[in-house]
């Protein structure tokens, strides 16, 4: 009789945010994915300590990408005395070194900030949820395996990495379980990237797959293309021209910010837009454009090309564009006339340097916040998003002059047309007999679920989070 194989959604179960899912077969605990959650302040921070089972009783982590919503929490999970190894691509690797870092001063800093409003008003000061030693003890137990390089993590488990075009070192992870009498396969897709989309390759698909679990966050709906996208960005650019003013731009450092970044700089060189100032204010964002030159494994043809072929000639680096690690350098932005573009993390506003230009510039009526990736609930970037004409920041009321606008074409999250067509593709085989939609909110993973159910795959299921489902 074949293992029992079950898994236990942790995270990302009729949300997007804080992926982390728990597979037990024959007394083994792998851990897929341990991000930060991210919601309303209070919440988000209890949910992150304070983790669901004892993390000394996993064996291991499958990591399947670097975004701090699936990686984001490692260090507590170490904090919390976890020390077993943590699977992930040599490119993912790579970036969680600056990204775990990047949180764990994050953390401490934003801390910092709130605990002297704190002090002021009497209040007992708060503790980060983890410090940069915590983030280095979590980089120091990964262990990097190529794209399509079977390997081990225990007595019939085996995993291989393919790749999931979501961003850079992102991985479809392939676990295969081998009891003696049969072989099974599930497949985790992480964050689907999208087919033809610029500066990655595009998404594979894993043969063989019986179980399925699948990202919804755009199950309900399709993007506008990628030139649609960026005739906007220029739009909004040309506005600031006319305006003389500032645009702000919340990206996450990693994939959003390059995206951003190559379209800016195709815009200017098709002389479509004059050129302007770009500040890219983030070390992290600077340290993490380096680290794409290291792993053209993860580039399509005409990256590669522009990279590494045409010496005169760098995408994510041209002449108006400044990349900012010092923090005195952030502050002057605050200064700046206008027109500007600065392109800030954190994506969903809700820490970092961002906080501190919206303070500065949301009065303005001649701002713009731009908004060019998902919005979680509950967040200050899909208040601000939704339209909210008051929100607060280091626990400071502001009113909102400023102009919003969202461009969601930039997003490396598949759409619903495109995951269709991966879910179609790995079906083919006729193996697949189980599907979890997780990383979506309700209303996207049902309309995906009926859509999947209508081309003859599934039943598709949504977990709650805490659910068990056990896989065929």
């Amino acid at each position: 009789m074949a293992s029992r194989v079950s898994i236990t959604f942790w995270g990302a179960a009729r949300e997007v945010t804080g992926s982390m899912h728990l597979i037990e077969t024959d007394g083994r605990r792998i851990l897929l994915d341990c991000g930060l959650y991210q919601g309303k302040r209070k919440h988000a921070f209890e949910r992150n300590r304070n983790l669901p089972f004892p993390a000394s009783s996993i064996d291991a982590v499958i990591l399947s990408h670097a975004h701090i919503d699936h990686s984001g929490n490692l260090p507590s999970l170490i904090r919390s005395g976890y020390r077993g190894p943590i699977y992930a691509t040599s490119a993912t690797r790579d970036l969680c070194v600056h990204m775990l870092l990047d949180s764990a001063h994050i953390q401490e800093e934003d801390v910092r900030h709130v605990n002297k409003i704190r002090r002021a008003q009497g209040k007992r000061p708060f503790e980060p949820l983890y410090t940069r030693e915590d983030a280095v003890e979590a980089i120091n137990r990964i262990v990097s395996y190529p794209y399509h390089v079977p390997f081990q993590v225990a007595d019939g488990l085996t995993v291989t990495f393919y790749d999931a075009g979501h961003m850079l070192g992102s991985a479809l992870v392939a676990i295969d379980f081998d009891d003696g009498s049969e072989s099974r396969r599930l497949v985790f897709s992480g964050d689907l990237g999208r087919p033809g989309f610029p500066m990655l390759r595009d998404p594979e698909h894993p043969e063989g797959v019986v179980a399925l679990v699948m990202e919804g966050t755009y199950g309900d709906r399709c993007h506008p293309s990628t030139d649609q996208a960026t005739d906007r960005l220029k739009e909004v650019v040309l506005d600031a021209v006319r305006e003389r003013g500032i645009v702000i731009i919340p990206a996450f450092a990693v994939g959003r910010t390059q995206q951003i970044v190559y379209r800016l700089n195709l815009l200017h060189e098709r002389g479509e837009i004059p050129e302007i100032p770009v500040y890219v204010d983030s070390p992290l964002a600077t340290d993490v454009t380096e680290v794409y030159r290291n792993h053209p494994e993860c580039y399509d043809r005409e990256m590669l090309e522009a990279l590494f072929t045409e010496a005169d000639h760098n995408p994510l680096g041209f002449r108006g564009l400044t990349y900012i690690r010092r923090k005195e350098a952030s502050k002057a932005l605050n200064e700046i006339e206008g027109p500007a573009v600065i392109i800030s993390p954190q994506g969903m506003c809700e820490g970092g340097r961002v906080l501190h230009h919206l303070m500065h510039h949301i009065g303005d009526p001649r701002t713009t916040i731009v908004f060019v990736g998902y919005q979680a609930q509950h967040t200050l970037g899909r208040y601000l998003r939704e339209g909210a004409r008051e929100v607060r920041i280091f626990g400071r009321p502001f009113r909102v002059e400023a102009r919003v606008e969202a461009i969601d074409g930039f997003s490396c999250h598949a759409d619903q047309h495109e995951l269709l067509g991966w879910v179609r593709r790995i079906s083919e085989g006729g193996r697949l007999s189980s599907i979890c939609l997780v990383h979506g909110e309700e209303a996207a993973l049902a309309t995906l679920a009926r859509a999947i159910e209508e081309l003859g795959i599934g039943p598709a299921v949504i977990p709650s989070r805490g659910e068990t489902c056990v896989l065929a």
